[in-house]
């Protein structure tokens, strides 16, 4: 039996790439870059007004002037028909493109305005020699060259990397792609994962029950928590408790990348999986961790490289392996690194209950945020998903935890 932090740096070492594959950008929400992004133009294209205002030349400024006249409105989109000359400006809207004749956006806050004139407010010029300006480099002095204006450029440079690492697609970064005007991305290519459930007195969501069976809500959870992290399942199956069946069942489903099966891994009459598994192939990689709830996990590979995990039947135990192990798995064949530990206060005091590192539902929530433990009845307790929203951990060389102490948490988010 191996610490469950062993058992996922074996996990771990067994990642690879499952390839990659282009695909439209309206797939590509969730899905990994795979590819270096560069930019096809400066960024922004052009000096670009950062507010609505009048757009003016510094030189104007400097020499005095402080009334000008609209010789134009420039909208974002547009291009100016006429050029500035002295005591000259633009009206312009937030995002316009600033010509190459001005220097300064005004904001319109700033300014009077009165017909096709705008004038600027005086500077005061106590303790100044009399009829002499203000320098531009005096505090008193509140232009700048390019004030309010996004120079071109300033963001990135035509063909400047703009990423090439791994990168999930969320919406900012499918957003950044249409920018470049890239249609399509080259992504990590997603495993094909099989689900295999087992039991005798399993039966499917929708059928009737007898007193003494129960509905297959392991093949929803964990279906879920896939998708949740951004996977499906290619195949899915279900085997009774016969040594036969579930060898042809396994045989079946090891064509995919990764093989989940939950239920029959422990030690009895019934508990087939590890024997069936290692005779067909796959080579165990570990069986059993010290931690509560899950302890009884096996893990193993077959020679082409496929994982197979299988699991615990209790509900519970099936979440904390996925969380643990799973997960992390398919995060580092798709090239991204563990997802963050949050490391959050207590809002009440626990019990330690074996000498096992033991994982506990917990609801986080509040601000400061805290936990509270989720009341269960073991590992088989259905009713967890009222109100459990992470996974906290109790470690095996810890006393009770007290309320406000630091634990290590997983968020199911």
């Amino acid at each position: 039996m191996i610490d469950f932090r062993k058992a996922q740096e074996l996990v771990l070492q067994q990642a690879r790439s499952f390839g990659t594959e282009t695909v439209p950008l309206e797939q590509a929400l969730g899905r990994v870059l795979a590819e270096t992004i560069r930019a096809d133009r400066d960024y922004p294209p052009f000096d670009r007004a950062s507010m609505d205002g009048f757009a003016v030349r510094y030189t104007d400024l400097v020499s005095g002037i402080r009334r000008f006249t609209v010789i134009e409105t420039l909208l974002a989109g547009y291009e100016p028909a006429n050029t500035l000359s002295t005591g000259e400006c633009y009206k312009i809207m937030t995002g316009a493109a600033v010509p190459a004749a001005a220097d300064v956006v005004i904001r319109r806050e700033n300014v009077m305005e009165n017909g096709n004139a705008v004038e600027l407010p005086e500077l005061p010029v106590e303790a100044l020699p009399a009829a002499t300006l203000p320098a531009p480099a005096d505090p008193r002095f509140p232009w700048r060259p390019y004030q309010n204006i996004a120079r071109k450029g300033e963001d990135l440079a035509s063909g400047e990397v703009v990423t090439d690492q791994p990168l999930v697609c969320e919406p900012p970064v499918v957003a950044l792609l249409a920018t470049l005007g890239k249609i399509t991305v080259q992504v990590e290519r997603l495993p094909k994962i099989g689900l295999l459930t087992t039991g005798d007195e399993v039966v499917p969501a929708g059928d009737p029950v007898s007193s003494v069976q129960i509905r297959n809500s392991n093949r929803w959870l964990l279906e879920a928590a896939l998708q949740k992290s951004g996977f499906g399942l290619a195949a899915r199956g279900h085997a009774p408790d016969d040594p036969g069946i579930l060898r042809q069942r396994v045989d079946e489903l090891l064509d995919n990348d990764v093989l989940i099966l939950c239920g029959g891994v422990s030690a009895g009459d019934a508990d087939y999986v590890p024997g069936v598994l290692e005779a067909a192939g796959v080579r165990k990689l570990f069986h059993k961790v010290a931690m509560r709830p899950g302890k009884p996990v096996w893990c193993g590979v077959t020679t082409g490289g496929k994982m197979v995990f299988a699991l615990p039947g209790n509900p519970f135990s099936c979440l904390v392996n996925m969380v643990l192990l799973i997960r992390p798995y398919l995060r580092a064949c798709q090239h991204l690194a563990p997802a963050g530990l949050l490391g959050i206060a207590m809002g009440t005091a626990r019990k330690k209950r074996s000498p096992l590192d033991e994982f506990f539902p917990v609801h986080l929530h509040g601000s400061p945020a805290r936990l509270t433990p989720v009341t269960m009845n073991g590992s088989g307790d259905i009713r967890l998903g009222r109100q459990a929203n992470a996974l906290a951990l109790h470690p095996a060389s810890a006393d009770d935890l007290a309320e406000g102490e630091v634990v290590t948490c997983y968020s199911f988010v």
